[in-house]
């Protein structure tokens, strides 16, 4: 039980304190105050200092306090107060700057006004701009509110199509008979607007037609903003520009009853860039990637990547192309095909694929970063894998031809896809799958993967992360099946501590054999210790089934530990783990080092 004594020592020592806050020098306050106007009070005094040895200098602050002090107050409804400044003579021979703060009584909002210039809007928009103001009689006449009000009533009059609405100087009398304060905003309209084709105003690689094909919105059809957004946002997430605006052309530009154009300013990224990967583990040794990518080379914001991954159980050559925007919005098609060669313990693969996607972004909200993708793939393979056999573990060959479908769904709602600190995540997957070689066979492999972050304090300081997996293969049979179709669990994105795919069942000879079920979960502790360095302890669960659901001894557990650190796109981290039930020919620990969190 050392390595799992060693991981309960992590997790204390995360949950320790990293510092204390210290209070800062500012001028006294007194005065009848709430706690909440006082804190208000004592922000706005942060910057000015305390005592001084110079009495003119304390009397300077002093005086810039009961400014701050009074804006505050106003701020908050108190237009009532009394603020005085002094200074007191302390037997230290320092002088401290006081502020005495009378606030008064709060002063409420009373009969607000909405007045408009003409042209008026139309009643209906008029009407809901009024109901925007939300201002109730007797509410607190803080600025906050009367200025939020104003902000209201532009934005509903922006949704009803009052693109150029604005706001000239409001009026705001406090009556000091009664403590009342009232509103008057002045509102100017404009004209509706209408919302017509697309401009690109900057020169560069894309296609102008391409572009306005984009629009989400038709000629004629009334201004809304999020139809301005929605177009940025489909730029945006072709990854192919560095800068991207969006907006309405100047008035001047058109007669106000035609429609007004959208004038797009785009800036293209590098026309190609080379990105450098590596990865590093005990059980799975060295990995290095290289990708060679052109962007908007069709001028149709396109990307297509050349990728090359050299490791120690993978050697890759693979190219891809990926058309944004394609057959509708949010939606890419990726065509792709790959060499490659597969040595795992488990067995050794060979050969060529092609593959074809359409993936869908859908959803809004929390589902920013949410996909759905159907697909196919074509491989042909030679396939060399250990079987069991009357005389023992023997080696076959298989020539394959694999034709697959794909269909998954992806629901992101975490903070942040490298380091997610609040949230969850859902990944599903199922792939009807036709094998053709020594026979034909049909099966279908699906998997689902759930994650969730909850942080236990308001700065997530420290995070607890869980992970649960389930997989399984219907309709196939452990050894009718490809050794590299099958599931394996152990590894760095699995149970740490073991092995690449030593978890499951095995040959005589050691050799994993795989199966047809997968079942995995893992509980971490992130804590954040210093500047980039954050710590991490954890427990690892899982199992492979080779005939039905893992159960009892299929499972195997691992505990450890690891550091990361910040690169400011995500962490790079280090894990050290310990198998808790280690078996004949798994070593006492493993090392993985790579970018972004395990889960």
């Amino acid at each position: 039980m050392r390595p799992l004594a060693i991981a309960l020592l992590a997790v204390l020592a995360l949950v320790l304190p990293v510092g204390a806050a210290y209070a800062a020098d500012t001028p006294l306050i007194e005065g009848p105050l709430d706690s909440n106007l006082r804190s208000a009070v004592e922000r706005a005094f942060a910057p000015i200092g305390g005592g001084s040895a110079s009495r003119f200098e304390a009397r300077r602050r002093a005086h810039e306090a009961g400014e701050a002090a009074i804006a505050v107050l106003r701020s908050e409804g108190y237009y009532a107060q009394q603020v005085q400044a002094d200074v007191r003579d302390e037997a230290s021979g320092l002088s401290q700057p006081v502020v005495k703060i009378d606030p008064g009584q709060r002063f409420t909002i009373v009969d607000p006004q909405l007045v408009w210039a003409m042209p008026m809007p139309d009643p209906q928009s008029a009407e809901m701009a009024t109901n925007a103001m939300r201002l109730m009689r007797g509410s607190p006449g803080r600025a906050e509110v009367v200025l939020s009000g104003e902000e209201r009533i532009i934005a509903v009059l922006q949704l009803h199509g009052y693109a150029d609405a604005l706001a000239n100087p409001r009026q705001v009398v406090a009556d000091f008979a009664d403590h009342s304060l009232r509103p008057t905003y002045n509102i100017v309209a404009g004209p509706r607007v209408l919302l017509g084709h697309v401009q690109i105003s900057t020169k560069g690689r894309t296609n102008p037609v391409w572009v306005a094909g984009l629009a989400p919105w038709t000629t004629g059809q009334p201004y809304a903003p999020d139809q301005l957004a929605e177009l940025e946002r489909r730029l945006r997430e072709t990854g192919v520009f560095d800068q991207i605006s969006v907006g309405l052309a100047p008035v001047s530009q058109t007669a106000l009853t035609d429609p007004r154009p959208v004038l797009v300013s785009l800036v293209d990224r590098a026309p190609r860039t080379i990105e450098l990967g590596a990865g590093f583990s005990t059980s799975e040794g060295a990995g290095l990637d290289a990708r060679y990518i052109f962007y908007n080379r069709l001028r149709r914001a396109d990307t297509t990547t050349f990728t090359a991954r050299l490791a120690q159980i993978e050697t890759k050559l693979d190219g891809e192309i990926a058309l944004p925007q394609w057959g509708g919005p949010q939606q890419t098609l990726k065509i792709g095909a790959a060499l490659y060669r597969e040595n795992t313990y488990a067995y050794e693969e060979s050969g060529f694929g092609a593959r074809v996607d359409v993936n869908q972004r859908y959803g809004t909200s929390i589902y920013q970063t949410s996909y759905r993708t159907f697909g196919a793939s074509l491989d042909v393979t030679h396939t060399r894998q250990k079987t069991a056999s009357s005389f023992g573990v023997i080696g076959e060959s298989r020539n394959l031809i694999t034709l697959a479908g794909l269909a998954a769904l992806a629901w992101d709602a975490s903070d942040d896809p490298l380091n997610p600190r609040r949230g969850w995540k859902v990944v599903a997957q199922t792939e009807p799958t036709t094998i053709t070689g020594a026979g034909t066979q049909l099966f279908l492999r699906t998997q689902a993967q759930a994650s969730g972050y909850l942080p236990l304090d308001a700065k997530a300081e420290t995070v607890i992360a869980v992970r649960f997996k389930l997989g399984a293969i219907l309709n196939g049979a452990l050894l009718d099946l490809p050794a590299s179709r099958r599931f394996y669990a152990g590894g760095g994105g699995s149970v740490r501590g073991y092995a690449y795919q030593a978890i499951g069942p095995r040959l005589s000879d050691n050799t994993p054999q795989g199966g047809v079920s997968l079942a995995e979960t893992s509980v971490e502790l992130r804590r954040h210790v210093i500047g980039p360095w954050s710590a991490a302890a954890f427990v690892d669960f899982g199992g492979v089934g080779g005939n039905g659901f893992p159960a009892g001894k299929d499972f195997s557990a691992g505990a450890g530990f690891g550091v990361r650190y910040d690169l400011g796109f995500g962490p790079i981290r280090a894990d050290f783990a310990f198998p808790l039930q280690a078996r004949t020919g798994d070593p006492k620990f493993q090392i993985y080092i790579s970018i972004g969190q395990s889960f």
